[in-house]
């Protein structure tokens, strides 16, 4: 047997806390540090070789670099999984530079330390810091990459690309690096930089007819102090801001000349192919196999026991796939009672009771609660339930690797590449700096790939047979062996007045991970709160999934608030605004998406309309979702959308963002299910895991509402969350059943 050991199933994305990451770097060296320029100092020339290293190519600071044709490269640190982030980044830029937009390129930060996406972090522990006075800047500024640094934060999620990196980050160093070269045109003309223009990649003086391409004093400029807290450009003066300007990853995509990770090949090197089968059951491990029939098929070069999986490597992955499906194992016994879908909700209903109406941990309270309900003059009732779920991302996980001479080599998509990097290695017993990770774009992710497992696989893979190997993932191995949106039950209780006001409620639920506040509906103005949380056993490993806690949170709220504007006898609409009178901008949204409906008029017979209003990620989202149910089952014909992101960097990639986080909502309401027998997954594929078909899709209308500058919200996870309650609200409205456990297509089978 080669039992190395066994990876954690979950990454030190999901553990770092506040403490945590302070604690790693507040006083790294005894001291904080002074981060000077919009990188701790401006490390060119470290940098330079890296980044741009092609002929006449200048890096200006860490972010960007000008070569002879004029053509700025923006570099930006998160990856590209088809949200568009590489694109508005460079936007975002671009528009601080005054660069020509068509001369604008996109690269990939290589994984470095230097790339760590600090006010990611910033915004994660300590968002205050964000609007740090400018003489503070430079000491938050170099704490957090420290600390990043520390913590491996070069990370892809939480819809944080845009709202912090873009806003924080790639802002001011288009924005320093235009001071920068204004300041060496200045200098060589010998005229006062205030009297230099820019535009399109130009800098000019109108006085003395001088003109020039940045190209000219791109080296000089890179010599020139760099301004920490340069001035910003007003709202006003956004010329690519608020744009529709095209994604570059587009073009490639298209003609297929895009590399993702499962394209991967290592140059010179002949390549072979694993296959794995992981434990089925969580917690158990191979207790002996017989492959004495794959041993002898074409093409088979290794077959391993690992002590967690199989593997079978061979010349292609179709005859290592086949090599490893001739192979029957026997497994441990499980550690876990949980053998099916009944016994983890028993589990989950076992606590709830418990807790009781007070117990369980309180995360958000305010007012008298238990005297709210004893003077109610209606109370209510309800128990929501929601299944785990798979990514099912359309490229399984898959890492190519190559160790040698106590090096390893890796190439995979991923969204934390410093993660995996220090992960692979500690798997290997190396040091980090003996591991490189190189990280193409993602064929989707979902949160899936915020995890390591398959990395450190591949890395054990590697290391057991010294091939250059690539290892897939089947699909069927992708959907019951992974990492999963975790099941949750939620309890809600609650009491209206005689004006038929919600005076009081009170929530308990099973799971809660992040983002923390999830689950609390802040925006309503409700006078008592109790939300507890009663912690109880998952039998599957849990990964964060697109929208995460918001992901069931929602559904669990707003099918709540629907019920209670039942109660009152309140139309659903004008129950939630009469809440709102607090927070305007979540009013507004819910009035557009009201109009765009035509809420006022009433469906045909067996039809109806549902309504929800969520903010996750710093975005408000209302949806309204229209379905005909005189088939008997649902069909959906609209959804429609407003969304208040703050302000849209690129407005068709936002409502891009919207349809398709409002497609993955739809498709988890309906279909999505991972249920369990005899402590294994029961779904293998799409045959069985189902989603949404084209011919199912409702029509989608999108519309944004620019409601605050400067605090941007995200776009790749808003739009999901308010999809399933939405729905399912619909479905009451057109037929009188409350759904109350998903997924939605169980109960009309």
């Amino acid at each position: 047997m080669n039992d190395m050991t066994q990876p954690p199933q979950r990454s030190r994305a999901a553990k770092w806390t506040r403490r945590g990451f302070i604690g790693a770097g507040v006083l790294a060296g005894g001291a904080l540090l002074i981060g000077v320029g919009v990188r701790p100092g401006n490390p060119v020339g470290k940098l330079g070789p890296v980044v741009a290293g092609g002929e006449g190519e200048q890096l200006i600071n860490s972010w960007l670099k000008i070569d002879a044709d004029n053509i700025v490269t923006a570099i930006v640190p998160h990856c590209e999984m088809g949200q568009g982030a590489h694109s508005v980044l460079a936007q975002m830029l671009a528009d601080e530079l005054d660069a020509d937009w068509s001369l604008v390129r996109v690269m990939q930060a290589p994984t470095d330390g230097s790339y760590v996406v600090t006010d990611t972090i910033r915004g994660f522990v300590a968002p205050g810091t964000l609007d740090a006075p400018d003489w503070l800047e430079p000491t938050w500024n170099g704490l957090f990459t420290r600390i990043g640094q520390l913590a491996d934060g070069l990370i892809t999620g939480g819809s944080s690309s845009i709202r912090t990196t873009g806003q924080h980050t790639m802002r001011i160093a288009g924005a320093a690096a235009r001071q920068m070269l204004v300041g060496a045109a200045a200098k060589a003309w010998g005229v006062p930089a205030a009297e230099i223009s820019t535009a399109n990649s130009i800098l000019s003086h109108k006085a003395s007819g001088r003109s020039a391409p940045y190209a000219q004093f791109a080296a000089a400029a890179a010599e020139q102090d760099m301004p920490q807290t340069p001035a910003l450009k007003a709202p006003k003066d956004y010329r690519l801001r608020g744009t529709d300007a095209p994604r570059s990853d587009i073009p490639a995509k298209v003609t297929g000349t895009a590399s993702f990770g499962i394209d991967a090949l290592i140059p010179g090197q002949t390549m072979t192919y694993a296959a794995v089968r992981r434990v089925p059951v969580p917690g158990t491990r191979v207790a002996k196999m017989d492959a004495g029939a794959a041993k002898a098929m074409p093409g088979v070069l290794q077959i391993l026991n690992m002590g967690d999986f199989i593997t079978v490597v061979a010349d292609s992955y179709w005859q290592a796939q086949q090599a490893l499906n001739a192979i029957t194992a026997e497994y441990t016994a499980p550690e876990s009672a949980i053998r099916s879908s009944q016994d983890q909700f028993a589990r989950f209903a076992a606590a709830l009771d418990e807790a009781g109406d007070t117990g369980g941990k309180e995360v958000i309270g305010h007012g008298d609660v238990p005297a709210a309900m004893q003077s109610a003059a209606k109370t209510i009732s309800a128990e929501y339930q929601v299944p785990y779920l798979a990514h099912a991302p359309l490229e399984p996980m898959n890492a190519t690797v190559w160790v040698r001479d106590d090096q390893c080599e890796i190439w995979t998509s991923t969204q934390v590449p410093l993660f995996a990097r220090s992960a692979a290695a500690k798997a290997l017993g190396l040091s980090k700096d003996d591991a490189t990770v190189h990280h193409p774009l993602l064929g989707g992710g979902f949160g899936r790939r915020l995890e390591t497992d398959y990395v450190v696989m591949a890395a054990r893979i590697g290391q057991a047979t010294g091939y250059p190997v690539k290892m897939i993932w089947s699909r069927e191995e992708d959907t019951q062996k992974g990492l999963f949106r975790c099941a949750d039950m939620s309890r809600f209780s609650a009491g209206l007045d005689a004006q038929g006001r919600l005076t009081a409620y009170n929530n308990v639920f099973t799971q809660r991970h992040d983002p923390a506040d999830a689950c609390d509906c802040a925006f309503y103005d409700i006078p008592n709160k109790s939300i507890r949380v009663a912690k109880a056993e998952l039998h599957l490993p849990f990964a964060a999934f697109r929208s995460v806690d918001h992901s069931q949170q929602a559904f669990f709220i707003e099918s709540f608030i629907d019920e209670a504007a039942q109660a009152a006898g309140r139309d659903p609409l004008d129950f939630r605004l009469a809440m709102l009178g607090k927070s305007p901008r979540h009013k507004a949204v819910l009035e557009k998406v009201a109009a765009m409906a035509n809420w006022g008029t009433k469906p045909a017979a067996g039809w109806g309309r549902g309504i929800a209003l969520t903010e996750s990620f710093g975005s408000i989202v209302a949806e309204v979702v229209e379905v005909d149910m005189t088939g008997g089952k649902p069909r959906l014909t609209h959804v429609w959308c407003a969304a208040d992101p703050g302000f849209a960097m690129n407005p068709d990639g936002f409502r891009n963002q919207m349809e398709g986080g409002i497609v993955f909502g739809l498709t988890a309401a309906l279909y999505g299910e991972i249920s369990l027998k005899d402590g294994a997954v029961e779904q293998g594929n799409f045959h069985d895991y189902r989603l949404m078909r084209l011919d199912e899709c409702p029509a989608i209308a999108v519309e944004i509402i620019n409601g605050n500058h400067e605090k941007l919200g995200g776009a790749g996870e808003p739009g999901l969350p308010p999809a399933a309650p939405a729905l399912a609200n619909a479905i009451f409205a057109a037929t009188g059943k409350r759904l109350r456990a998903l997924p939605i297509a169980k109960h009309f089978a």
